[in-house]
């Protein structure tokens, strides 16, 4: 399988597209504003202790205060805390935990009122990002995690991935960390690790080490409910847990980024520098499709290319996915052999929508109905092979008397949205049109706005593809012509199919986007 990263700038927003083999697997936002990651490291002041939930809520600087489960505190949670107070009381200048004192491990089975207090000052993690009217979730376990290493403070164990099945790899891997490993840090030993040389994996630690150390200086100073240490940014992490050999090509639409993204290459993967390709492309996803293939994956109704398709909803409790056959020819003896092919088939779909869209939570796939016990055992060994590469942890129940397969998924942050409808911009839903808008003459007035009192020689309009079509129709009469003829410039006309319908653009010859006199 061929990996694909399209990393594309527009309007400041920073999209990237995971395709593998074609095909969209991924998708990422980063608005580079947002305060509430999860990874960062913040320093909060318990607002409330709830006894009977055996949790707290937490002042880390959102609107709505942080839930801290008891057992989210970590085993070492005593020992992170008076850390934490040495430090910022100026007792621990140095960020070694080789010579600090270890308190003994909390009791799994206590009570959030023995270890926690009102006001009292803690060290947190975010473990889940806001979703819709909750606040972060917290975790007091602070851990680091890089390219190939996962740092634990205030441990002295040495863990390995699941998914690194050969023992005389796990074996050498092991006995290498315990080698490199620090006083007072534990390690956790990521796949991608697998068949890395001591070089690679010792630059890491080092990394890591040094990102503590970081952290170490901003508690000196730092204030409640603010940030001590911040995740990578979006593009850097996604790099960080994507990118892996079989990665073969990283397309960016912008050269400074391009850039940013070549420097932090060279910090985790050198050998991966010449695969990033600057391209011209305003907008790469418009250029590669990806939009097409965003609206077909993040609406109600997914089609699949046998004629079945998914309807899924999202309720507040839970997210809903109903398997139809629809217009399916296949050469099935008979109906039940047709709802097992048509399940079958659509395993792999769900799978991806899942991961695309990361939805998360309780999950109901409703199947087709089979009535042999062996297609119900076949379907749920299907589900489980399909969800294999998922990152996200997940339990899947066989299908119920109903044809109901259950199954969770974990959440960490919201459920990605993607607007695949629109209300028309003309009747705004109402089907009624009260006047006729002359749109042609909206780009018009803008074309003459950018213009006047200007030596301008070239510029470029961006717009709905309808509207392109529209006014590049004929040859000589065109439009597109007559504009060029009595403004005296020439105009290219480039199409974006994520527009709105009355929606255009206008940039001068070096792609900066020009003010249009008089626009709202």
């Amino acid at each position: 399988m061929s990996k694909e990263l399209v990393i594309n700038s527009v309007s400041g927003e920073v999209e990237i597209a995971l395709l593998e083999d074609g095909q969209l697997a991924e998708l990422h936002r980063d608005q580079g504003n947002k305060g509430y990651a999860v990874g960062d490291i913040f320093l909060g002041r318990v607002r409330k202790v709830l006894p009977s939930l055996n949790a707290a809520f937490v002042d880390v600087g959102h609107e709505r205060d942080a839930f801290l489960h008891y057992l989210d505190l970590g085993p070492h949670y005593k020992t992170q805390q008076r850390y934490a107070k040495r430090v910022m009381q100026g007792k621990q200048p140095v960020p070694d935990l080789g010579n600090f004192k270890k308190d003994p491990e909390i009791d799994k089975r206590g009570k959030i009122k023995d270890e926690v207090s009102a006001s009292q000052l803690v060290l947190v993690q975010v473990a889940k990002e806001p979703i819709s009217s909750k606040g972060p979730r917290l975790t007091a376990e602070v851990t680091l995690p890089g390219r190939f290493l996962v740092l634990v403070p205030f441990s002295e164990k040495v863990s390995l991935s699941g998914r690194i099945k050969s023992e005389k790899e796990r074996t050498r891997l092991k006995r290498l960390m315990q080698s490199i490993r620090p006083p007072g840090f534990g390690i956790i030993v990521r796949t991608v690790a697998e068949e890395k040389g001591a070089a690679d994996l010792h630059s890491d630690l080092e990394d890591l080490v040094s990102r503590w150390g970081e952290m170490h200086k901003r508690l000196k100073n730092a204030k409640p409910g603010k940030r001590v240490l911040g995740e990578l940014n979006k593009t850097s992490a996604v790099l960080r847990d994507v990118l892996t050999p079989d990665c073969t090509s990283i397309r960016v639409n912008e050269p400074k980024l391009a850039d940013e993204v070549k420097t932090y290459l060279q910090s985790i993967a050198p050998e991966k520098e010449s695969i990033v390709k600057v391209s011209k492309d305003r907008d790469l996803f418009n250029t590669l499709s990806i939009h097409r293939q965003i609206k077909a994956a993040f609406s109600k109704q997914v089609n699949l290319r046998s004629g079945a398709y998914l309807i899924i909803e999202q309720t507040e409790a839970m997210h809903v996915i109903d398997v139809n056959s629809g217009g399916r020819k296949a050469g099935a003896k008979d109906q039940e052999e047709n709802a097992l092919h048509t399940n079958l088939e659509c395993c792999e779909e769900i799978a991806r929508v899942l991961r695309l869209r990361d939805m998360g939570g309780i999950i109901c796939v409703d199947f087709i109905d089979m009535a042999k016990r062996e297609h119900n055992k076949q379907l749920t060994d299907a589900m489980k092979k399909a969800m294999k590469g998922d990152k996200a942890k997940h339990n899947i129940q066989p299908p119920s008397r109903f044809g109901v397969v259950e199954m969770t998924r974990q959440r960490v942050r919201p459920v990605a949205d993607v607007k695949t409808s629109e209300k028309c911009p003309t009747c705004r839903g109402t089907g009624e049109v009260k006047a006729s808008i002359l749109f042609t003459d909206s780009i018009e007035a803008g074309i003459r706005g950018v213009t006047e009192g200007k030596s301008l020689k070239r510029i470029t309009i961006m717009l709905h593809p309808i509207i392109e079509a529209y006014v590049k129709q004929g040859w000589w009469n065109s439009i597109l012509k007559n504009w060029q003829r009595n403004y005296g410039i020439k105009i290219h006309l480039e199409s974006n199919s994520s527009m709105e319908i009355l929606e255009f653009h206008l940039y001068n010859d070096e792609g900066v986007e020009l003010d249009i006199p008089g626009a709202n």
